[in-house]
């Protein structure tokens, strides 16, 4: 009798707490969605994407259930106001649900709500088509003229995995920045280290490499690289640049250049292609980006200016010139894009879409620097005839900067100040094949509140198709 005695309290005690965890009653219901944070209300999310992990801040207990067209399909059960949803039963949810919506019911208990609400549902739609696997970033303090540790991370987009690519412990902390890869691949890679004994790291072929770019061409180093799609050139500018600070209230500081020129590093060859016409002092050319083909260059150029007092005067149009990878040498005809007198603001961070059809830019009312501008936003035109495209949803009040395309171009990456004002982070939209963009959604954490408490800026997010391997130690001997 002991025996039994002992089984039917345990059976007792599961019982109880199969309820109490699984059947709590709610008191009331309210009208409105859930205050969730990160706001995954209504956005549209590729079908391999990591669990959307949400919060409700000031709640004990939280209970969200995912149906797909009307049927129960997952219930979370949180404490501390968090919903950590199972990788597994995610991806099984997401494998249903492709092309078609979810729709999340979530109640919650805490001190303002003892008895509990269950708020209004929601819904978010998968999207068939997936992302690539991975994304890669720097992760950087804000700051100005110091830093400590920073590196360049890689993220596994399927899960929470989040592993250094490289960081500055291989140069002796100083800056490494400036990562591009050949046509998203994981395999074809650089990355820039600054400082005592710096120069630009290839890695192909499993192996690194480092050039000095100084002593190429020109003699000038290199910033803002774009491998071309075909891994056979690298496109930078080579930019003279400088910040200033302003008293008051209003922008903090601006960051500007006094000098900026144009030239392809050929891969294979180790020779710099320059033209005369990108390297004299009466325009400045920044920011390069390849077309599809590989055989056009897009770049952002401007009538110099006094700087800083005349920084207002500064407004970059976008123009486009031929490149033959053949020749290694540039086309004659130089066709504008963007006219910044014409359509106003000035132009950043130029990207083609993978098919040719669209250009993505950020557009400040001046500068070269969108990320300390709150004003920027994103925009787009059509390639065929210059219309601009209505991208409004991608914007917020605050700045939104670097950005880059999927190679399916399904997907857009944008680096957005839009949660604080302070720090630049991550958000993910989607991009139908007519230019039309959805709501983007912050990148998913397993915990919601890191995307506030870890205190760095994501810079320069770029999607690669899968994981890269950097060889550590042969880095590390580069730099000894």
């Amino acid at each position: 009798m002991h025996i039994l005695t002992r089984i039917f309290v345990i059976a007792a005690l599961v019982f109880l707490c199969a309820c109490s965890d699984g059947a709590a009653t709610v008191g009331g219901k309210s009208d409105s969605p859930p205050p969730i944070f990160p706001d995954y209300v209504s956005v549209t999310v590729p079908c391999n994407i990591a669990p959307l992990n949400f919060s409700i801040r000031g709640t004990d207990r939280i209970r969200a259930e995912f149906a797909v067209s009307g049927s129960g399909r997952l219930k979370v059960e949180g404490r501390r106001g968090m919903v950590d949803i199972p990788v597994d039963e995610w991806r099984g949810l997401m494998a249903e649900a492709a092309g078609d919506s979810v729709r999340v019911t979530v109640s919650a208990w805490g001190a303002l709500n003892p008895e509990g609400v269950e708020y209004s549902p929601f819904s978010f739609y998968v999207s068939r088509d997936s992302v690539d696997g991975w994304l890669a970033y720097r992760l950087i303090e804000p700051g100005y003229e110091g830093w400590m540790q920073m590196g360049i991370y890689q993220r596994d987009l399927s899960s929470f995995d989040e592993k250094v690519l490289v960081d500055n412990s291989v140069n002796g902390m100083g800056c490494v920045n400036c990562h591009s890869f050949a046509g998203y691949s994981p395999e074809r890679m650089l990355f820039h280290a600054r400082g005592e004994g710096g120069g630009t790291v290839f890695f192909e072929g499993g192996g690194v490499e480092k050039v000095d770019l100084a002593k190429v061409g020109p003699g000038k180093q290199g910033v803002y690289p774009m491998w071309s799609p075909d891994g056979r050139y690298v496109a930078f500018s080579s930019n003279s640049t400088f910040q200033s600070f302003f008293g008051g209230h209003g922008q903090v500081l601006e960051v500007y250049d006094q000098a900026s020129d144009l030239m392809v590093y050929g891969v294979q060859t180790g020779e710099m292609a320059v033209d005369g016409r990108f390297q004299t002092e009466d325009r400045w050319e920044t920011f390069p980006a390849w077309t599809p083909d590989g055989r056009s260059l897009v770049f952002c150029s401007a009538e110099p200016h006094s700087m800083p007092l005349e920084r207002e005067k500064v407004h970059y149009d976008i123009l486009r010139v031929g490149f033959d990878p053949e020749t290694g040498t540039f086309g004659e005809r130089v066709d504008t894009l963007y006219n910044a007198r014409v359509s106003g603001g000035s132009a950043s961070f130029p990207r083609v879409s993978p098919d040719g059809r669209f250009l993505m830019f950020a557009r400040a009312d001046y500068g070269t620097f969108p990320i300390w501008h709150d004003e920027a936003d994103l925009a787009m035109i059509r390639l065929d005839d210059g219309v601009q495209v209505d991208v409004s949803a991608l914007n917020s009040t605050l700045s939104e900067s670097c950005h880059e395309w999927s190679s399916s171009g399904r997907w857009v990456v944008i680096g957005s100040r839009r949660l604080d004002g302070r720090y630049t982070r991550l958000f993910i939209a989607h991009v139908s094949p007519e230019g039309v963009c959805g709501k983007p959604f912050l990148l998913p954490q397993r915990d919601p509140e890191h995307n506030m408490w870890r205190l760095k800026s994501y810079n320069v997010p770029q999607f690669v198709r899968g994981e890269v391997r950097l060889p550590q130690r042969d880095l590390k001997n580069l730099f000894k």
